[in-house]
């Protein structure tokens, strides 16, 4: 009865001391804390993927069956799961309920926090071979191999000339579109890129930094 009374008032008493997600009932407490202790015991029989809940199991026989009955009416989505259509709804309503214990940070789902607390642990598990720099987190390091391999995956439709980040194909987008983002506050002057317009600002602030 008191867990009942819970579903109708905004009170967790229940909350992860690993990333500070909170809960109503002990059970999905419970179901959560396997996230954290790689307990996996619901295996597939389809594929090779195990799951922490049952729960998450049927949800993820929706990829083999392909039945999507949960729909979201602001987009048209369809999805596999009503968690998965939750979760998804979040990008329309904004809610950010995965909350940093180190700062006022907040996200829409748990992995993007993981992620997040990696900046305040320091930890770096992912290295690369060819130089042994490490990294927070996996894009991080196959954006850095790119600097070995050469590739340059994102290529300019108006020129054709490729680069190795999305970020650095934007900035040239900008010779193309004439966007100026940084405007200068002493003179009107804008530029490109902030690299250009920092170096700028010395001309007004006197600094020498060499």
């Amino acid at each position: 009865l008191e867990e009942h009374f819970r579903r109708h008032t905004r009170i967790k008493p229940y909350q992860c001391s690993q990333c500070g997600k909170a809960f109503r009932c002990n059970k999905d407490f419970e179901k959560h804390l396997k996230v954290h202790t790689g307990e996996i015991p619901y295996q597939c029989q389809h594929c090779d993927k195990s799951f922490s809940d049952n729960s998450y199991l049927k949800i993820h026989m929706g990829l083999h069956t392909g039945e999507k009955r949960y729909k979201c009416h602001q987009c048209d989505r369809s999805f596999s799961s009503n968690s998965n259509l939750k979760s998804h709804l979040r990008r329309h309503t904004g809610e950010k309920p995965y909350q940093c214990q180190h700062c006022d940070k907040s996200f829409t789902h748990n992995c993007y926090l993981l992620k997040h607390l990696k900046i305040h642990t320091g930890e770096k598990p992912y290295q690369c071979e060819q130089c042994d720099k490490p990294f927070s987190h996996k894009e991080e390091l196959k954006s850095h191999l790119r600097i070995h391999t050469g590739e340059r995956p994102y290529q300019c439709q108006q020129c054709g000339k490729s680069f190795s980040y999305n970020k650095s194909l934007k900035i040239h987008l900008r010779i193309h579109t004439g966007e100026k983002p940084y405007q200068c506050s002493h003179c009107d002057k804008a530029f490109t890129i902030n690299y250009d317009f920092k170096k700028h600002l010395r001309i007004h602030t006197g600094e020498k930094p060499y």
